[in-house]
């Protein structure tokens, strides 16, 4: 680059080159090197990077961003001149005419409140502010093309300036007044003409961003705001995405209607995309909280059990008793270890429960609790949710076809909570098979065709067609097809039977509860495992463990998988090949909520009493009973021990199974 042309370039364009020379060289070096010239390349900038370089600019940078991001892509191109300049003795540099500095602002003061506001809070003092929002995609649009900036040349003084098109009035081209040469004797020309071949295109996305419904109060209504993404940022995101967008705030004409005043929308552009799905399950867990998890096993190492039902009972504190129901809940929100073959074939680590009962056998608040136990849940009905339904479906908007995402999407790597799950759509029932077992919900609408993810856990919950006739099948019951039924991991059918010993019980426990003694009691228990405890407890053996079948885990899950087998005839006989998946989830998340590595012969037979207490499998243990009586009891480990000797009976029919009496 000649010495002219250096002059010519304003003062914060040089100071801006000089920052990304001294900080950015590697990305600059690695540009000069890539071979396609035409591509958009992206240069990334901490702010907080910027912010102690140079305070100064920084803020111009902040608070003036349409003009100063500018600046800096003009200075991203000058600093890579320079960079090829050196690389030139090599020949190996190729000029690159696109490169848009992405402004990261992590880390920096502009993560406040002020700078960093829900959807449902931006107003117009953010208009014109470097602005970051978090959400949700909930709709994307086509890929297309505009035009953008174009080259004009003052007829009086021959200077060549650009312009760009105004997105407030539909991308129209706005000349300006007169000519904006900064030369020191103005030239004041007021004739334009414009430069054939000198219009540069862009590449163009809308996506719709929607804020997350679980951080939101009671009735509070979600916010959307439409986003655009340009060049480099176009493509990178899909429906059901979480994003952080640093950009613009700025406004654009709706459409022309008949009738209709036309108004001004907000609108993002962006300049800064980040997904985030890989930080969905990020929940603060101090040292001393996971100390607290290991010195209560270290308290219960000789009564695990009676450990673990102490953290059951934190589970929907308010319904008592229901202990098969809890222990479902704690083992599907918990889950397993994705399994991947050498072939990339991919096997599930989330459970999926369906809870199948007569009204008023609190179905509703084990849904409810177990969404506010996910940091990232989506609860819904059968019916009630948005016009995509419980997977994805294809709306126009402005004229334009885009795929909106339903419930199963937007809960992608948390949990999706459906009450009323006989009531979902033909479409729904269609596709939620996909969604459930391969994760994933293939598209092909409007001539749309994708594949978007639903890594999600299903906890469904439904009420019996009519009277429920147990010498019915659970699918004539239920009203729900066989297939879908196999997805699901556990089903559970709490039938409110009239049993007069378990009715005194209960009654009980509800008038004993204005007792003071009685309360304290229960407070004292409560405050071992508090909700916010529970909560950390359930992501952090989450992440922390993943455990590994034994030699002795792997011999009864066979054993009794084949066993099932036998027994199974029919439909029957398909489905318990997912069965033999279910158990080998049930029995890592079990050893997971035992806080272990490993998986033992006690984490295989619950998984199996589990599997056991499902209306969906041919009972062969019938040590079970109604789940809606179940309750916790005083000796949980003595109980063990008798379940354990009666499913050892069965299974020892296999030569190659152990004795009942070794150590487990």
């Amino acid at each position: 680059m000649d010495s002219a042309a250096r002059d010519e370039q304003p003062a914060h364009v040089k100071h801006l080159a000089a920052f990304l020379i001294r900080h950015h060289s590697d990305q600059l070096h690695s540009m000069a090197l890539s071979q396609d010239p035409k591509l958009h390349f992206p240069l990334y900038v901490n702010f907080a990077e910027l912010m102690d370089d140079d305070p100064p600019l920084s803020h111009l940078v902040f608070s003036q961003p349409t003009e100063y991001l500018r600046l800096f892509d003009e200075a991203a191109v000058w600093a890579h001149k320079v960079i090829l300049g050196d690389l030139n003795g090599s020949n190996k540099g190729i000029k690159k005419e696109f490169i848009h500095v992405r402004i990261n602002i992590s880390g920096s003061p502009l993560e406040c409140p002020e700078t960093f506001p829900s959807i449902g809070r931006v107003r117009v003092k953010h208009r014109g502010i470097l602005l970051t929002l978090k959400g949700t995609v909930i709709r994307s649009g086509a890929i297309k093309m505009y035009e953008g900036e174009r080259k004009y040349m003052c007829q009086k003084c021959k200077h060549e300036f650009l312009v760009y098109p105004e997105l407030e009035s539909r991308n129209s081209i706005k000349l300006p007044s007169y000519c904006p040469s900064q030369r020191s004797k103005p030239c004041e020309g007021t004739k334009f003409g414009h430069l054939e071949g000198s219009i540069t295109c862009h590449d163009y996305q809308e996506i719709k961003i929607q804020e997350s419904t679980h951080v939101l109060g009671v009735g509070a209504i979600p916010r959307s705001i439409p986003v655009i993404l340009k060049d480099d940022l176009v493509d990178i995101v899909k429906a059901g995405d979480d994003v952080i967008v640093t950009g613009i705030l700025t406004a654009k004409w709706s459409p022309d209607l008949k009738d209709v005043r036309c108004d001004l929308d907000p609108i993002l552009i962006a300049n800064y995309v980040r997904r985030t799905n890989e930080l969905k399950s990020e929940i603060d867990i101090p040292d001393d909280a996971i100390m607290k998890f290991k010195q209560f096993w270290s308290d219960f190492k000789d009564t695990p059990l009676k450990g673990r039902n102490a953290i059951l009972r934190g589970i929907c504190p308010q319904v008592f008793g229901l202990f098969t129901v809890k222990l479902a809940v704690a083992l599907t929100l918990i889950g397993g270890v994705q399994h991947v073959d050498a072939s990339g074939t991919k096997v599930r680590g989330e459970s999926h429960l369906l809870l199948v009962g007569d009204p008023g056998t609190g179905k509703s608040q084990f849904l409810k609790f177990a969404a506010k136990l996910s940091n990232r849940s989506v609860i819904t009905t059968g019916l009630g949710s948005t016009s995509a339904g419980l997977t994805v479906t294809a709306v126009k908007d402005g004229g334009e076809w885009m795929l909106e995402a339903g419930a199963l999407v937007l809960a992608d790597g948390g949990l999706c909570c459906i009450d009323e799950f006989d009531s979902m759509r033909e479409h729904d029932r269609a596709t939620i098979h996909e969604a459930m077992e391969q994760q994933t919900i293939s598209v092909a609408k409007a001539g749309l065709v994708t594949t978007l993810s639903t890594k999600t856990i299903v906890f469904g919950a439904t009420n019996p067609k009519g009277q429920y006739d147990p010498d019915q099948s659970l699918s004539v019951n239920t009203a729900l097809s066989g297939p879908l039924l196999s997805r699901f991991d556990i089903v559970l059918v709490l039938l409110d039977t009239k049993n007069p010993e378990w009715d005194g019980v209960v009654s009980s426990h509800i008038l004993s509860e204005e007792e003071s003694d009685k309360g304290k009691q229960d407070e004292d228990l409560a405050n071992i495992w508090p909700f916010p405890m529970l909560r950390r407890y359930i992501h952090f053996v989450k992440g922390y463990f993943r455990p590994v079948l034994t030699k002795e885990a792997e011999i009864v899950i066979s054993s009794y998988y084949q066993l099932q087998r036998r027994s199974a005839t029919g439909n029957a006989a398909r489905t318990t090949v997912r069965m033999l998946e279910s158990l080998i989830r049930l029995a890592q998340a079990h050893a997971r909520l035992m806080f272990r590595n490993e998986v033992t012969r006690l984490d295989a037979i619950t998984a199996i009493l589990c599997i056991e207490s499902s209306m969906t499998t041919s009972a062969i243990v019938d040590s079970v009973g109604n789940a809606l009586h179940s309750n916790f009891t005083e000796n949980p480990d003595l109980e063990y021990a008798t379940q354990e000797r009666l499913i050892l009976e069965k299974l020892r029919s296999f030569d190659d199974f152990p004795d009942a009496n070794s150590t487990r």
